[in-house]
């Protein structure tokens, strides 16, 4: 049986930004299957974690200091651009997220995922904008009427949600979460440990 990691991530996670750049060599290095799981980061934090939002209100200087640090740190070590804060912060990625759904039908949710990581972290561009969701989609060689088509559908509404409540129900509190059978891990930081956990499998 093949090793398999499930990757629990919304593309609005600086973060899961790393993590998703990360986590594919490793999982090649290991022969590891990824099985992609787009979530709404935010019905995650409304349901189970909600002192996210108290913490961004009033934020600790320290912490905040050191954030940026350790985020431009693990950029430079990726080989990444990261912009933070983009100029939309918060960012309302419901139809991107829906979005990553038409693009693992299609097969092509590596390369989608990659533009909206892109565009929101690197270059600064608002992913709730149906432009900038347009070079994306395009990006990812999906086609414009069939993916803006694709995202309003009942059906991928239900998936996202669903995808949501499964990590929810997992014990997860946020993005990137990965799992190793039942294993979780939570964090960009974590991949020495999901490394290990896929070498005991």
């Amino acid at each position: 049986m093949a090793r398999q990691l499930d990757f629990y991530f919304d593309c609005s996670s600086p973060w899961t930004y790393l993590a998703f750049h990360a986590v594919q060599p490793l999982a090649a290095e290991l022969g590891a299957e990824i099985a992609w799981k787009p979530i709404l980061v935010g019905g995650v934090f409304n349901a189970v974690n909600q002192t996210v939002y108290d913490n961004r209100a009033k934020p600790n200087p320290r912490k905040q200091s050191y954030m940026l640090k350790d985020l431009a740190d693990w950029a430079r070590l990726y080989g990444l651009d990261i912009v933070f804060p983009p100029k939309v912060f918060p960012v309302n990625s419901v139809k991107c997220m829906r979005g990553a759904f038409v693009a693992l039908d299609e097969g092509k949710l590596v390369p989608y995922a990659t533009a909206a990581f892109e565009a929101y972290w690197a270059d600064d561009r608002d992913l709730a904008r149906e432009d900038v969701l347009a070079e994306i989609a395009a990006k990812a060689g999906l086609e414009r009427q069939h993916f803006f088509a694709g995202i309003e559908t009942d059906s991928c509404k239900a998936r996202l949600r669903a995808s949501t409540d499964e990590l929810i129900a997992r014990g997860g509190f946020g993005s990137p979460t990965i799992f190793v059978g039942d294993d979780m891990f939570f964090g960009n930081d974590r991949m020495p440990l999901v490394k290990s956990a896929l070498e005991a499998t």
